[in-house]
This record gives structure tokens, sequence and C-alpha cells, in this order.
């Protein structure tokens, strides 16, 4: 791979390729409790994700921290668990935890740990001393394939919402306890080796 735009697809490809769907469910999982005019927010919280991926994605490129890909494997479908969980328990405004500079800190925190896979992808892609345009193009890449996923999630929203006239209270628990199911699923076979 001597051209740096094979970066920018690879990080694309990471993201949208069906088999890379612990990070698509992700991603939809964390929009779920969002309606269609709260999508200032769901900008704001892919960006959070993003800037928490960011740093440990260029944090363990730079051999600063290290991986261990069986407790990232273990801690990614967690995420997506607990991320179904909080969508279904803290849907109502008055829930404690509904606010959303929490949800936002959440996804960051979160983003930190998806990091931590993307980096292996990188890393066995990486080549030479230059590191540092390789790791902004694949990282670009990543966003643009989130952005991707979002924009498609909020199309099927809107044709729940606006065309089916489905409840948004329904959709998030769909998808919340979709979400939840086959992270567990994934968890479960990662711990079952």
């Amino acid at each position: 791979m001597n051209n740096y735009s094979a970066f920018f697809t690879n990080g694309w490809e990471h993201i949208v390729d069906i088999n890379a769907y612990d990070h698509l469910l992700f991603v939809m999982t964390l929009c779920a409790a969002f309606k269609l005019t709260q999508w200032k927010q769901v900008l704001i919280i892919i960006t959070a994700f993003t800037i928490g991926h960011s740093v440990t994605l260029i944090l363990s490129s730079l051999d600063i921290i290290p991986t261990n890909p069986t407790i990232i494997e273990l801690l990614i479908p967690f995420t997506i668990m607990i991320t179904a969980i909080a969508n279904i328990v803290n849907y109502d405004k008055r829930a404690k935890f509904s606010d959303a500079k929490f949800k936002y800190l959440i996804a960051l925190i979160f983003g930190l740990i998806h990091g931590l896979a993307f980096a292996s992808n990188f890393k066995f892609m990486l080549f030479g001393d230059d590191i540092i345009t390789p790791l902004f193009l694949f990282n670009v890449g990543i966003e643009v394939g989130q952005l991707f996923i979002v924009f498609l999630f909020m199309i099927a929203l809107w044709l729940y919402t606006k065309v089916i006239k489905g409840e948004h209270l329904k959709w998030n628990i769909f998808i919340s306890g979709a979400g939840f199911g086959i992270a567990a699923t994934i968890f479960l076979n990662v711990l079952n080796g």
C-alpha cells in the first residue's frame, strides 16, 4: 500500500463493512434514543465518540498505550450493551442520567475503547516513518463512514416516524434491544473463545 488514499479507504471500510458490524451496531445503538429533531445532538454525540477513538487510535499507533485484543474484543460488545440499557432506562427526560452532557461523556469514554480496536487494524497497514498522514486519512475514512451510517440511520428513522407513523419509543426499544441482543451474543462468543 504505497498510496495514501488506501488509508482513507481502509478507514471507511472498517466502518461500513458488514463484517465490522460491531462498530455499525454501536453507532446505531448510540443514535437510537435520539429523535429526528435532535439531529444536532446526534452530530455532537458522534463527534464525542470520534474524539475518544481518535485519541486512543493515535496513542496506540504511537505505542504510547498497549492494546490487548482479547480485552478489547470483550469491551466493544460491553459498550454496546451498556448503551442499549441506557437508551431504554434513560428515555424519560426526568431520568437521572438522561442529561445530554452525560451521554456525550459516555460516548467519549466508549470512543476511547473503540479506538483501540481501530488501532489494531491501522497498525497492520502502517509502513515507513510517516505516521501522521496515514493516521489522519484513516481517521477521516472512519468518520466519513460513521456519518454515512448515521445518515442512512436517520433516513430509516424518518421513514419509520413520518411515513409509517411509528412511535419513537418503539423504535428506540427495538434498536436498543436488537443492539443489546447481538452484542450479548458477541460477548458470549468471545468469552467462550
